[in-house]
């Protein structure tokens, strides 16, 4: 077919109504493109034959003309405009190219609009011809927009050190020159309908909020919410498992008037077995709390000490609404043999106050700000030809959009927090900087902060349990990836694109965070391991333990590299997280309360609501 007639039949299809239908009845078209002008002799023409994937969505697809350009060892090739990607599945190309242009590197794309641009979703390029051995695969994933030039790379992964040619090296600086333009990092603390008139009454309203027969644990905690047992088991498995912690010696702000003796010796019996815990909210003391149509809100810094029972259930003893000041009387201590209602309402002051520690410290900031710092970290120090970028970028799904959303609607001047919230109109952003300076290396690896709190041996953490056998799993994945590319400590430590990644992530992202143990350089490959685990479980099994995702957790269908191995690797994951999710299903049966917050088919495979 002639290029006239080609495009004479692509402006059909494109504008005709039956040229529409008869794109979308076709799985794909395939198209020779010759030379109009004569070439070299056949056996000098180089025939390619090039597959491109548009997205599943139904406007994935674009009307506008896209140019593309093939680069090889040897030289580069403009076809011209030679796609129209108005469909979404896969277009198949052929065309011949009078240069031999030996390997090839890259795929080079621009898309042309005409009066009317529209976006368009590419998922990945193929391409097969001389110098190809076989098909060379480069992934996209993107929306392509405007008339910029999008260079894809081939999709194997390669660190400096494997491009000793530096046949790369002009395209990852430019790519990171240019991601470094749009992807910057700031400060991390931040400066459904709402009915705001059926306002609660009585302890039965709240059965209008809390929809019947969701799931079985939503129904039996409706049930249960005001009873002891459900109130300790929360700071185990519910929605905030971080805060609570194995007490090592009575609190100091625990201040017991003479006449509660009898407690005291309580609290040091159970100091004494280990089976004592507690729960401190002094992150919220003095934070000035909000004003929601002229009433004045109000907001606790509880404490609170629970014990473990020998079946495992975690029952509190005493609570402790307000930490005590200078010139003062001792603030009131709330017992279970309290009047049911003062009781009730104590613990129902813990519960608002956990509130604002797990939206704000746990799901905000320890799930969503850390995911982003680490992928516009990612974004601005590794190109996407680097096998660390690869492994981590299908963690990073809509991320970025989310947080613009949360920022925008959420914790933003006359968003949800300032307009319903006690710790709105300023309170949360406080917060939000009082746990900022509190984060720790150590309190985002399994590992490490189980054993900080004394949870590890704690058989009712089902939490704790999951969640060291997730970060396991991600960890043996992420040792067999960095095996791959990684030989030796020396290639870790002479790898400049992997050193600057870490430095941006704890000297920019995290405001110099070395002091609280992230590290500013890597220099071996177990260090390099551990960091990347405590990247991917952040944005995945850490977010997912404080809410519900989407997509699960390695089971994204974005290939981002080409060569066998890490394929491999990734089915060996996905294998080894249906077993653990077999083992979690069946464990679960035998609960009252299954927890699932970490069962990996629930997992999100990135932060996206």
């Amino acid at each position: 077919m002639t290029s006239t007639a080609t495009s004479e039949l692509l402006q059909f299809i494109s504008f005709h109504p039956i040229g529409i239908i008869f794109a979308f009845a076709n799985a794909k078209i395939s198209i020779v493109f010759r030379s109009p002008t004569p070439g070299p002799s056949p056996g000098k023409m180089g025939k390619y034959r090039i597959r491109v994937a548009t997205g599943d969505s139904l406007l994935a697809g674009s009307s506008n003309l896209v140019q593309l350009w093939l680069v090889g060892e040897h030289g580069e090739k403009d076809l011209g405009k030679i796609l129209r990607p108005i469909r979404t599945r896969e277009v198949q190309l052929e065309v011949e190219v009078s240069l031999y242009l030996g390997r090839l590197l890259l795929v080079k794309l621009r898309k042309h609009k005409s009066l009317v641009g529209f976006d368009w979703f590419c998922k990945w390029i193929a391409v097969q011809g001389p110098g190809t051995q076989g098909e060379a695969f480069f992934p996209c994933y993107r929306w392509v927009q405007g008339n910029e030039i999008i260079c894809l790379p081939e999709g194997t992964a390669r660190t400096v050190r494997d491009d000793p040619q530096n046949q790369f090296k002009k395209h990852r600086e430019q790519e990171l020159e240019e991601r470094r333009k749009v992807y910057r990092l700031k400060d991390l603390a931040l400066k459904g309908t709402l009915d705001l008139t059926n306002s609660v009454r009585r302890l039965e309203d709240f059965s209008k909020v809390f929809p019947r027969g969701k799931t079985p644990l939503a129904e039996q905690v409706r049930n249960s919410w005001k009873d002891d047992a459900l109130f300790g088991y929360q700071f185990l498995n519910g929605a905030n498992p971080m805060l609570l912690r194995r007490s090592t010696s009575l609190p100091s702000r625990l201040v017991l008037p003479p006449e509660m003796e009898d407690l005291k010796t309580q609290l040091e019996k159970e100091l004494q077995t280990g089976s004592l815990f507690e729960a401190d909210f002094s992150l919220l003391d003095g934070v000035k709390p909000n004003v929601i149509i002229f009433k004045q809100q109000y907001v606790a810094a509880p404490l609170v000490m629970l014990k473990l029972q020998p079946d495992g259930r975690l029952l509190p003893m005493v609570i402790q609404l307000q930490p005590p000041r200078n010139g003062c009387p001792p603030p009131v201590l709330f017992l279970p043999s309290d009047p049911p209602m003062a009781w009730l309402l104590a613990k129902t002051w813990v519960r608002s106050s956990d509130f604002q520690l797990h939206q704000l410290q746990s799901h905000l900031l320890r799930g969503h700000l850390i995911a982003e710092v680490i992928s516009v970290a990612t974004m601005r120090s590794l190109p996407s030809l680097h096998p660390i970028y690869k492994l981590l970028i299908p963690h990073f799904r809509y991320t970025m959009e989310i947080n613009v959303l949360a920022r925008s609607n959420l914790v933003s001047e006359w968003g949800i927090f300032d307009l319903v919230v006690s710790t709105g109109s300023g309170g949360h952003v406080d917060i939000l900087q009082r746990a900022t300076a509190g984060l720790t290396y150590r309190s985002f690896c399994p590992p490490d902060d189980l054993a900080d709190r004394g949870l590890l041996d704690v058989k009712s953490s089902l939490y704790g349990q999951d969640a060291l056998r997730l970060w396991g799993a991600i960890s043996r994945y992420v040792e067999k990836m960095v095996s791959l590319f990684y030989k030796s400590d020396g290639a870790v430590k002479d790898d400049p694109e992997l050193q600057a990644w870490c430095r941006e992530i704890t000297e920019t992202g995290l405001q110099g965070a070395q002091d609280r143990g992230f590290p500013i350089s890597l220099e071996s490959r177990a260090q390099l391991c551990h960091f990347i685990t405590m990247c991917i479980f952040t944005c995945t099994g850490q977010h997912a333990s404080t809410h519900h995702g989407q997509v699960a957790l390695g089971q994204h269908k974005e290939n981002y590299f080409s060569d066998p191995g890490p394929q491999a690797v990734l089915k060996q994951f996905q294998e080894e997280l249906a077993a653990l999710d077999k083992e979690i299903e069946v464990r679960n049966a035998g609960l009252d309360l299954p927890y699932e917050y970490l069962r990996p088919s629930m997992v999100e495979n990135s932060v996206t609501i």
